[in-house]
């Protein structure tokens, strides 16, 4: 099979031929059809140099975070996967024999780590041996249990967007984002951003209020629905007043942090000051400035700070399914394709969206 691999930090990709995988025990070869590309790539490549502390793949090495296709042969222990349906694949690897994965507290092992893309500490190499391949390439070995299965009318590209929609889904969840809530996105024309407002109007959230610099891309977003959703560019100052304003003079009771790498950390502060009594804070962005906090504040106005990690293939069935019956829309993004041979054009491209969060990238091997 054809695969792109990076065989240094600092060098292109090389389209390689090597052997197609077999699959064991209760693994599956998914045939890629299409692997988005994260905006953020270039940024994790360049971290396997100076951060010694995560883990990522061995060179010469396959990336590709978010694979979409079909199963083309089963282990003999995936017996309930059958070969030709179309699946996405979720990166998400852990142990599976620690404590925290015997209680199903996946994303809390030591060792989790996100396949083709890189680990949250160095035992996340133990993984990355075991399940070597992203979906930059033709084939893909990927464990059972990583399997989300695809409706008819959800296509390979739109798929291979599932990582952030899957993300922004599991934020909102626990955040207890609902009918009853109002809910503020923080980076809301990125690709967080985008696949947050529409999962939150796929759940039902009836006041989406969003937040972000562009205002261009900012009125596609309201275009969405601009009977539930209102929007505020930080061009024109800080959130805060504009938030509470907005929500009856309380603020919202729901944060989604979306803001990608580089934002100043007064944009989540000043965000985080909006939120309504008893309000909850999820954190999916990729901000990594320290934050000076208000331990009063928080106490007083029983505020909740939620990192939130990714998401399981139970959340990913979810989304799935709210794509099937039709509440979580898809279709107000657009797809550029590229293959396998030109992948460093994508990892460009995904650089230079103009249209923001609605822009998907991706490769078809």
């Amino acid at each position: 099979m054809s695969a792109a691999r990076l065989h240094d930090f600092n060098d292109n990709f090389h389209i390689d031929e090597v052997e197609i995988p077999d699959p064991s025990g209760s693994d599956v070869l998914v045939r890629v059809r299409a692997c988005g590309i994260v905006p953020n790539l270039k940024n994790v490549l360049a971290a396997a140099e100076f951060l010694p502390e995560l883990a990522f793949p061995a060179y010469p090495a396959i990336y590709g975070l978010d694979p979409a296709g079909e199963i083309v042969a089963v282990g003999p222990d995936a017996s309930a996967l059958t070969v030709g349906t179309r699946v996405y694949v979720n990166p998400g690897r852990w142990c599976g024999s620690c404590q925290q994965c015997r209680s199903g507290r996946t994303r809390e092992c030591l060792s989790y780590g996100l396949g083709g893309y890189h680990g949250f500490s160095s035992a996340a190499a133990g993984p990355f041996q075991r399940y070597p391949w992203g979906g930059f390439a033709e084939y893909m070995i990927a464990p059972a249990s990583s399997i989300v299965t695809l409706p008819a009318n959800v296509t390979y590209e739109e798929a291979a967007r599932f990582g952030y929609l899957g993300t922004s889904y599991s934020a909102l969840r626990r955040a207890e984002a609902g009918p009853a809530t109002t809910v503020l996105v923080n980076g809301a024309t990125g690709t967080l951003g985008v696949g947050t407002i529409l999962l939150a109007l796929a759940m039902g959230v009836p006041k989406i209020l969003a937040v972000a610099r562009d205002e261009n891309v900012l009125e596609s977003v309201r275009l969405l629905a601009p009977e539930r959703i209102v929007t505020h560019s930080n061009n024109n100052g800080p959130c805060t007043d504009w938030a509470k304003r907005e929500s009856h003079g309380e603020g919202p009771d729901v944060v989604i942090e979306a803001l990608g790498p580089g934002s100043p950390p007064e944009a989540t502060l000043h965000a985080l000051k909006s939120l309504a009594r008893g309000g909850r804070l999820s954190m999916i962005g990729g901000g990594f400035d320290s934050l000076p906090i208000d331990p009063p504040w928080f106490m007083m106005n029983q505020i909740s700070y939620l990192g939130c990690l990714w998401f399981t293939t139970s959340e990913g069935h979810d989304v799935a399914r709210m794509a099937s019956s039709g509440t979580l829309q898809l279709s107000a993004l657009t797809h550029q394709a590229f293959p396998l041979d030109r992948i460093d054009d994508a990892i460009a491209a995904a650089c230079s969206r103009k249209a923001g969060g609605f822009d998907n990238i991706v490769i078809r091997p």
